[in-house]
């Protein structure tokens, strides 16, 4: 296994060797750097996916160190800060400006391996995302039209699920929201099943077209509770529950279950709103994209009916939020 890079930006040459002769103890691939400039230069030629940093650095200090990493990044790297112990203010503006964690000297080596194992979990769940996220998009991609709708119907997921926390309801917790964000480009995964002719098809489905499409939310869900039952892991079970549930309606009038009302469950009703709007919002290769207005109207018009009230209203209050990640984010050709 290759592994972890971990770059160390630490002006005092005692602490920057013994630093590194810990990592490289616990076998971590260890890059050196002497001051701020050295350490970016490292880091966009050699890309570590940890860095840590002191604070106090000449050429470029710790602080413009994390800005500068933070704007130039690909792929989120970890940025543990070691600070003085009486320099609070500090670190807080140090994790303002985007690292992640930090050690106050002097400080136990075991302390650092433990931080280093919380930074090496978190490495792991962004990559876990972008496998879901690619595993999306393989989907996707057999839909030329959909663009950037995965990252569409992230942001819409995101922004109702954070308002209806807001109003006090606690089964919205923080990590729900996050893996809502995460699993939600998941939902039409079952599309891989589903023939060209019928996806890509430039106008009305047929009865018995439309019949075979709606076996996606059957075909992935299956999928993926076969996997959760196999792991055990929470995140799959959500999963499932996002792509079977994401085109049951409030009336009970969707499929493939029929259910109505609170009896879908939370995430399932989120997708069907945030999906919706993208798809009337954007080009399909059955319609154009529809205007502000009409999307407004076709939103509220399902008020009761196609979707949840509650998100609706939620929809309401931040339809300029919806319609700027429209806009932010519209296809080329749209």
């Amino acid at each position: 296994m290759p592994r972890q890079k971990i770059l160390v930006a630490e002006d005092s040459l005692s602490q920057r060797m013994m630093i590194s002769r810990h990592l490289r103890n616990w076998e971590y691939d260890v890059l050196e750097a002497a001051d701020g400039v050295e350490a970016f230069t490292a880091f966009r030629q050699q890309s570590p996916a940890i860095i840590i940093t002191d604070l106090d650095m000449p050429e470029m200090n710790g602080f413009q160190l994390i800005e500068q990493i933070r704007r130039q990044e690909i792929a989120r790297t970890y940025i543990i800060v070691l600070s003085a112990s009486d320099d609070k203010s500090s670190v807080v503006s140090a994790l303002a400006l985007g690292a992640d964690d930090y050690l106050v000297k002097p400080y136990h080596p075991e302390e650092l391996r433990v931080r280093l194992t919380g930074a090496e979990r978190v490495l792991r769940l962004q990559n876990q995302e972008l496998l879901i996220f690619a595993m999306a998009q393989m989907v996707d991609t057999r839909s030329p039209e959909t663009g950037a709708h995965l990252d569409r119907v992230q942001y819409f997921s995101r922004r109702i699920a954070e308002e209806f926390a807001a109003e006090g309801d606690s089964f919205v917790t923080a990590s729900w929201i996050s893996q809502l964000f995460s699993l939600s480009p998941l939902h039409d995964i079952g599309k891989i099943g589903i023939p060209d002719a019928i996806l890509n098809k430039p106008g009305r489905l047929t009865p018995e077209e439309f019949s075979i499409m709606k076996e996606h939310v059957d075909i992935g869900a299956s999928v993926f509770s076969r996997i959760y039952e196999r792991t055990h892991y929470a995140p799959f079970a959500f999963a499932t529950d996002i792509i079977r549930y994401h085109h049951e309606k409030w009336d009970g009038s969707g499929y493939p279950q029929g259910l109505s009302g609170a009896d879908i469950p939370l995430c399932g009703r989120i997708l069907a709103l945030a999906d919706v709007y993208d798809a009337i919002s954007s080009k399909r290769v059955y319609k154009p994209a529809f205007p502000r207005e009409q999307c407004w109207d076709i939103i509220n018009s399902g008020r009761g009916s196609h979707f949840d009230p509650r998100l609706v209203d939620i929809f309401n209050r931040n339809e300029d939020y919806f319609w700027n990640i429209v806009e932010e984010l519209r296809d080329a050709d749209d």
